[in-house]
């Protein structure tokens, strides 16, 4: 059987105001990822990513029509990124293998990357992702995200 990584990459939260939340993690002393906007923001710690992205385009992908979680959708994603495009499929299929719920198939996203989202059995969404800038070490931790 084809496995997923053993990786925790990014943890997305879905926020309503960007500009505030960014400056907050800036305030922090959290350096920002170049690049960022107020369409994704990200900042590397400790070799997770935390990602903000605005809430209504998150649930665009998380939580398409008619894919509503156990208890509504609390605004954060999970994700795994996998080395390569092709792995995007290979690493779905293998969680819907072992019981996770499809959610939204995976397709190329507007940001360059592609991903899919599966639902763990609590409804907790998990997005299998591929990210051409994503570089991680020998354990899998992750190094860098992004050009």
């Amino acid at each position: 059987m084809t496995s997923i990584p053993a990786r925790l990459t990014v943890v997305t939260l879905g926020v309503h105001d960007m500009p505030v939340m960014r400056a907050f993690y800036r305030g922090l002393g959290w350096p920002e990822a170049d690049g960022a906007d107020d369409g994704w923001s990200s900042f590397l710690l400790g070799g997770v990513l935390l990602a903000l992205f605005p809430v209504g385009d998150l649930a665009a992908e998380a939580v398409p029509e008619g894919a509503a979680p156990l208890g509504g959708w609390s605004g954060v994603t999970l994700a795994c990124n996998v080395d390569s495009r092709d792995e995007v499929g290979t690493a779905y299929a293998a969680a819907v293998a072992a019981g996770a719920t499809a959610v939204a198939e995976p397709v190329d996203r507007p940001w360059g990357g592609r991903s899919g989202y599966i639902a763990d059995p609590e409804g907790n969404r998990w997005e299998i992702a591929w990210a051409g800038g994503a570089r991680f070490d020998g354990r899998g931790a992750l190094l860098a995200f992004g050009g």
